[in-house]
């Protein structure tokens, strides 16, 4: 028996109108997923919410909130210093699932700043810098990817000044005295304090009342003196760590001071 044109026609709209409750079902069921694996998170109770998660994800592979949400998940069971396997896949599926948001929304804040944030507790500082400097061109009003540059710089300065201390025999507050070393040390870190301190100014430009930051300054002011040709542009630099160390213990007075006449009020 043939079929008539109108019953083909009928019969097609049949089957797409079964597709689409299909496919509509699936998404209201993801979307339960993503609601439950929501609630696991809230009561942190992460190995459900990636359970949820996933589930959401396997139901409706669009739902980007439940790719960041397990991105999230997974981050959170992350313990920064442990170097166990099952801790370190935490950190390695999180950076995962952050990427496979960006492959799909590369402007993706969150994401970046969530690689960004691993990368650092997880000491892959290179990598960590190129995040936050990601984040910044993305987010340049947010003062707190700027501090992070800053940190990272000045960690990446303190080690190998302190090692060449330790090898001639210096006390961490005396000036280095071997003007060949000191100048190699100089055109290794010199650069990476001078682009610390500027981003830690443009960090405290955007929150005046930064003082993690001013604190950095104070260290990154320490890190430049010891590399200074001379006694008095050692000691300006010295000068100036201190006054950065006043107002960050000043700001932090203030806000203790208040918390307290709040609390009291």
């Amino acid at each position: 028996m043939k079929l008539g044109k109108s019953s083909i026609a009928a019969t097609c709209l049949l089957i797409v109108g079964i597709l689409l409750l299909s496919t509509g079902c699936q998404k209201l069921k993801a979307r339960d997923e993503l609601n439950k694996g929501v609630a696991e998170y809230k009561a942190m109770n992460y190995p459900m919410a990636v359970s949820h998660f996933k589930e959401a994800i396997e139901l409706d592979p669009t739902l980007i909130n439940a790719r960041l949400y397990l991105a999230t998940a997974y981050a959170n069971q992350y313990v920064p210093g442990s170097e166990s396997d099952d801790n370190v896949q935490n950190a390695e599926q999180a950076i995962e699932t952050f990427q496979m948001v960006l492959s799909e929304d590369p402007a993706n804040v969150g994401s970046v700043s969530g690689i960004a944030s691993l990368y650092f507790q997880m000491k892959r500082l290179d990598d960590a810098k190129d995040f936050y400097q990601k984040q910044i061109e993305l987010d340049p009003t947010n003062p707190d990817p700027y501090y992070s540059v800053g940190v990272i710089n000045w960690t990446k300065t303190y080690q190998p000044r302190m090692e060449l201390k330790n090898e001639l025999g210096i006390a961490p507050p005396d000036p280095i005295t071997d003007a060949d070393r000191r100048r190699e040390l100089a055109e290794l870190n010199l650069p990476l304090l001078e682009e610390g301190l500027e981003h830690l100014n443009e960090a405290m430009n955007l929150r005046e009342d930064y003082d993690d930051a001013m604190a950095y300054v104070n260290l990154l002011y320490r890190e430049r003196a010891d590399l200074q040709e001379s006694g008095e542009l050692r000691e300006e630099d010295l000068q100036q760590a201190d006054s950065w160390m006043e107002k960050s213990l000043e700001i932090k007075k203030a806000r203790v001071a208040g918390e307290t006449g709040a609390e009291g009020g």
